[in-house]
């Protein structure tokens, strides 16, 4: 498989001269973060994901994540790449330093992740839904919640997990049956999630699930769904780890892409329950799951994106050493495919879209810096409207364009697209699933045009108008 560059050149230009990211940084907490400084951070992520995740990508594909003895082993080296992750501080770049983040824009992160997705999409999924866990926990988890799991999250040292797919209940959550019995100042937690991504593994000490759960007597449908903490080890008052919950994986799907991300079915109460922990208020879990689906949807939005870039990195190179043919004009010897104008009609076509998607969520991800830190709260509340707005957006287009460029890519290899070997082909696998979880992009043609457009008869969608007019 070609090598992964990371496009250092196209980003800075997207953070520098097309988002302006020094404007970012003169907002409340990004002060310290000058163009020096934002140049090394990009270079160093640039270099692990070229040295150390894209190497692994190929024979994790091969090989995938296995299930042995009740516990879910990550394709050989993924846990040692990890732990190299954790440790130079990559999962605490965006958040508050309050836990031990480095409070860096998410404008910023939105770059450096690109670059982790484009190296290794199966080894980025597990720290994204950490991140999420994150947002969730930050905005509405308790303050003993908070000093007991955030820290060990942000830092990597636990990862976390997003469950809410059930048999019966994928796109329709009122269908979900997972139950909830309240058991003093804690829950008892009964069900089966499936499709849960990096829902178990041996890379951290720890591993905290966020499942939505129906809450006891709570009404029919969503409006009775709550939100529950529920990690795999019980957490002592002293920080220290107790017994093992009673959560377990019971098996991983069998996919045809992202094959080291294991994807587990997950049994929660098997025996007395799993003991939960409610996050916020009973019935409102719907609403704080939310902010976990959102966080997530940008950043599918950004793989598109990225398995777009590594797929346009790969057809490129292909196409300048593979000699087929004669150019149209010009010498009687064969020449690189890249001299034919279709080929070169496909790499060009990559290539913009590249750049469009990269200018999209890099300003996507500016809104919520903005969103985040404006002083002025008319603003942030503007802000907010276009982060909301934009979201199915960039979760939409990103993957459906990502999804035909890793396409393209196979085209330009032509039969040797189609073999295996390649490498082609798993990109093409990979970015298959983008266009259907955290929402089928159909679901996202609907929360745009029903939640983000209507709902608010239209003012973001002017918002939006406003901005492009101004640009």
């Amino acid at each position: 498989m070609t090598p992964y560059a990371p496009p250092l050149t196209d980003m800075r230009f997207t953070l520098n001269d097309v988002i302006g990211l020094e404007n970012l940084t003169r907002l409340p907490g990004f002060e310290a973060v000058e163009a020096s400084l934002s140049d090394q951070i990009l270079e160093e992520a640039g270099k692990f994901s070229s040295n150390v995740l894209a190497p692994l990508n190929f024979e994790g594909d091969r090989s995938g994540a296995k299930i042995e003895n009740g516990v879910v082993r990550p394709a050989s080296g993924f846990g040692e790449a990890y732990k190299q992750w954790a440790d130079a501080g990559w999962n605490s770049v965006p958040f508050d330093q309050t836990y031990g983040g480095q409070g860096l824009p998410w404008t910023l992160t939105t770059a450096i992740w690109e670059m982790w997705e484009s190296s290794n999409m199966a080894f980025s999924l597990c720290p994204l839904l950490t991140q999420a866990a994150i947002d969730a926990l930050e905005r509405h988890g308790s303050e003993e919640q908070k000093s007991t799991y955030l820290e060990k999250l942000v830092s990597g040292e636990w990862t976390g997990t997003m469950n809410l797919t059930e048999p019966q209940s994928g796109t329709d959550l009122g269908a979900i049956r997972t139950s909830s019995v309240r058991d003093g100042d804690r829950y008892r937690i009964k069900g089966q999630k499936i499709y849960i991504t990096w829902g178990d593994h041996d890379m951290t000490d720890n591993i905290v699930h966020l499942v939505l759960a129906r809450s006891p007597d709570g009404p029919p449908g969503t409006r009775g769904l709550s939100l529950f903490i529920v990690p795999k080890f019980l957490v002592n008052p002293d920080g220290s780890l107790g017994q093992r919950n009673d959560v377990r994986p019971v098996s991983l799907e069998n996919k045809i892409g992202i094959h080291a991300s294991p994807t587990c079915v997950m049994s929660y109460g098997e025996n007395e329950g799993a003991i939960g922990f409610l996050v916020g208020e009973e019935n409102r879990g719907i609403e704080y799951m939310f902010v976990m689906m959102n966080n997530a949807r940008l950043a599918v939005g950004l793989q598109g994106l990225a398995i777009a870039e590594r797929a346009y990195q790969q057809a490129a190179a292909f196409a300048k050493e593979r000699v087929q043919g004669r150019p149209i004009q010009g010498a009687i010897d064969g020449a690189a495919i890249v001299e034919h104008p279709d080929v070169r009609r496909m790499l060009l076509s990559m290539r913009s879209q590249i750049e469009a998607m990269r200018g999209l969520c890099y300003e996507v991800a500016a809104d919520l810096d903005r969103a985040n830190k404006l002083e002025d709260s008319e603003e942030r509340e503007k802000a907010q409207s276009l982060l909301d707005l934009m979201i199915p957006v960039v979760k939409a287009w990103c993957t459906d364009t990502g999804l035909a460029i890793t396409s393209t890519n196979i085209q330009v290899h032509g039969g040797m697209g189609f073999m295996e070997e390649t490498g082609a082909g798993q990109h093409y696998r990979d970015a298959r699933i983008t266009t259907i979880y955290e929402g089928t992009n159909g679901v996202q043609a609907m929360d745009l045009l029903g939640r983000k457009i209507v709902r608010d008869g239209g003012e973001a969608a002017q918002i939006f108008m406003e901005k492009v007019e101004k640009q």
